[in-house]
């Protein structure tokens, strides 16, 4: 259904792209042209971005806005694209940290702005793509075109390990990905098309999906990151720029996320039962564990990172549970953490970016000298925490809610992992912010109205989803319970098959 009658999705992904080249087009020396282009091109995609929002028909559970033309017609190869209410959200997630990533980087990047910008560009064509994508390879050519932006932005203008994080960021998801690309060959090969809509009708056999599943997911669980799989992100976190880890965190991560809920589950329901509580299992450790890291951190930025480890345990709790309400809680804390957890790498971006150290002995007292950080940095702390009111809160509150419902035990854990998530945000928001004042930040100066115009948006999101959950639950909800529906039904017509 395409409600407008208008390649709405298509421009969405062809404007930042046309974006890249005009920026590419400029002279190297017109750097301050060349950030202009980058920003105006990333608020225009987010402008229409909206149009998918005002647009979007509630209730209705299926695709909307879709796409569909010939794209490789021998083999059966089309480029389909659409939303629901499940990549809605996520699709305008990245038109918004897209935006404010740009202009977050106006003064940090300092060197070869013109390449920096265009990788900027292309990556938010290729994320965009990721959650719009319908069709199998079309989907697995932009899961792949996201990679390579993101390696260059890590190796090139990350910290002094940057070449290590970079090479091990990109062997990490390729290794995942080459899998992920069989399995998608072999369910090719089976159903005769890659359509994603034509392949949800199809029978396959309960012993063919489990391996099919162990595929994909071990591809979507390197991207998350599920524990153990996790080591190359506390590195290219700490060592990206602070936009790459904003765009990192918020958007790459949750491609592994939103992975498992459109294709994993819905296409081999049969083997969601054998590795559901393998995966249940790996994110209450992936909670606790990466809380506990996060304690030990001497490094305001690495504590953040391990904190990703532990909130996106909450959201893989939340889908392999597969009650309405812990599903549904997944899909929005995709979109919670990464408003919250952006605006950490960005407010750990500012401090940077006038002390040039990350260590929590550097800081401590500054509170008297940066009072609007200082407020921007304990809310942004309790939203990421789940305080009532902000946006954690209802993420993470609908996923204990349907956990409780079938596990109590599992529940009881992830409710552990919030009461350190609490201990080890208020524990840096107290050795960054108050204490004695160190010296060395006598100078320190407060946050430009540049960088209060970059968070102001985050932080009220934080509320508009915390008070007003439903504006967003009416358009989730109606998808999710499609899903679940879809999942049980594909898998009572496989059962009857094989029999």
């Amino acid at each position: 259904m395409n409600q407008l009658n208008f390649p709405l999705l298509s421009i969405l992904l062809i404007l930042p792209a046309a974006g890249a080249i005009l920026v590419a087009l400029l002279p190297r020396n017109w750097e301050s042209l060349q950030k202009w282009v980058a920003l105006v091109t990333t608020l225009l995609v987010l402008l229409l971005s909206l149009a998918l929002y005002f647009n979007f028909i509630t209730g209705a559970p299926g695709f909307q806005f879709e796409e569909i033309r010939a794209w490789i017609p021998d083999l059966n190869i089309s480029y389909h694209i659409g939303v629901d209410g499940i990549s809605l959200y996520l699709v305008l997630l990245t038109t918004l940290l897209s935006a404010v990533a740009v202009l977050s980087s106006w003064r940090a990047i300092t060197e070869q702005v013109k390449e920096y910008m265009v990788l900027m560009l292309l990556m938010e064509t290729a994320m965009l793509g990721v959650f719009v994508s319908l069709d199998l390879f079309l989907f697995y050519f932009f899961w792949e075109a996201s990679l390579i932006p993101m390696a260059l932005l890590i190796g090139r203008w990350g910290g002094e390990r940057r070449i290590y994080a970079a090479v091990k960021f990109f062997l990490f998801t390729m290794a995942g990905s080459a899998l992920m690309l069989v399995a998608a060959i072999v369910l090719y090969l089976w159903g005769g098309t890659s359509d994603l809509t034509v392949l949800l009708e199809t029978t396959i056999p309960a012993g063919m999906q489990v391996w099919l599943f162990a595929a994909f997911a071990l591809a979507f669980a390197v991207k998350v990151p599920l524990f153990p799989l996790h080591t190359w992100l506390p590195a290219a976190h700490v060592e990206a720029p602070t936009a790459g880890s904003v765009i990192l965190a918020g958007v790459l991560l949750k491609m592994g996320s939103y992975g498992y809920l459109r294709f994993a589950l819905p296409l081999f329901p049969d083997a969601v039962p054998t590795f559901a509580p393998l995966l249940s299992i790996l994110a209450l450790i992936g909670i606790i564990y990466g809380a506990l890291v996060a304690l030990a951190q001497e490094d305001v930025k690495s504590l953040v990172a391990y904190s990703s480890v532990a909130h996106m345990g909450f959201i893989v709790l939340g889908t392999f549970t597969l009650t309405p309400q812990a599903v549904s809680g997944a899909v929005l804390q995709m979109v919670n953490h990464g408003l919250s957890t952006g605006a950490l790498f960005l407010l750990v971006g500012v401090l940077y970016e006038r002390r040039h150290t990350r260590l929590f002995k550097d800081y401590g007292g500054i509170w008297a000298k940066v009072p609007i950080f200082g407020s921007f940095f304990i809310i942004t702390a309790l939203s990421s925490v789940g305080l009532p009111g902000t946006n954690g809160f209802v993420g993470e509150f609908t996923i204990l809610l349907g956990t409780f419902q079938v596990n109590v035990a599992y529940a009881a854990i992830a409710t552990f992992g919030i009461v350190l998530a609490a201990w080890y945000l208020l524990v840096a928001v107290r050795r960054t912010l108050f204490g004695p004042l160190n010296p060395a930040n006598q100078g320190l100066t407060d946050m430009t109205p540049r960088e209060i115009v970059v968070l102001l948006p985050l932080v009220i999101f934080f509320f508009v989803i915390g008070l007003f959950p439903n504006l967003f639950f009416r358009d989730i909800n109606p998808t999710v319970g499609r899903l679940l529906t879809q999942t049980k039904a594909t898998a009572v017509v496989a059962e009857v098959d094989n029999e």
